[in-house]
């Protein structure tokens, strides 16, 4: 058994000899960096952060490691305030719904951490709707997950500052496992795949030639 992206949750674990896919808690970390990044350019160091974090399906391995990643982060500045962490079920639909929510209960929402590119639309299109804007020039910093090629358009343009890959491509990665077992070599427990965090300065760098 060979599991690809996301994991399963068994106390044996050698009931599969492998799992290639992202690490969850890396990329949850890489936004949380990032931010600490951008809001010390802005000399932000001191002053209250606000975020609300838009979670994906509760109990789904990306959910818990975007999550925990994030965390471990935020945990190290005393000035972050993270006001709320809502499952908006990795859909636009739910993005719209919980962001509007969001948004008529806080009136000083600084960061929006929206745990993929599907409920990042679903937020975007209620920020506006609420007369807000978002990204390098906005009122709101939107910080994404997945890396879409719809949502690196956004980057492009500024509307969200900044994207984490998720890479799904895996069958090459997969095959080379594949491999090396009919071989006979031993393989690792787990294959990270590679994975970018992408900003309106790099973003036109990659934007081409993507696979998804």
């Amino acid at each position: 058994v060979i599991i690809m992206d996301r994991m399963v949750n068994v106390k044996d674990d050698s009931l599969y000899v492998t799992r290639v896919g992202s690490d969850f808690d890396v990329e949850g970390r890489r936004a949380g960096e990032w931010l600490a990044e951008y809001l010390e350019k802005q000399e932000r160091t001191e002053e209250p952060v606000n975020i609300v974090v838009l979670q994906g399906t509760e109990g789904s391995t990306s959910m818990i490691g975007r999550t925990e990643g994030f965390n471990a982060i935020a945990e190290q500045y005393e000035n972050w305030n993270i006001l709320e962490q809502v499952n908006a079920d990795y859909t636009t639909a739910k993005g719209h719904e919980v962001m509007e929510r969001l948004l008529s209960q806080y009136k000083d929402i600084d960061v929006v951490v929206s745990q993929n590119d599907d409920m990042t639309f679903g937020a975007l299109e209620a920020i506006e709707e609420a007369g807000l804007t978002t990204g390098v020039e906005g009122d709101i910093i939107m910080i994404s997950f997945d890396a879409v090629k719809a949502a690196l358009k956004l980057v492009q343009d500024g509307i969200i500052n900044v994207d984490i890959e998720c890479n799904p491509v895996l069958g090459e990665e997969v095959e080379k496992v594949i491999s090396a077992l009919e071989n006979g070599e031993t393989v690792d427990k787990t294959y990270p795949i590679e994975e970018k965090v992408f900003t309106i300065e790099n973003v036109d760098e990659y934007i081409g030639d993507r696979a998804y």
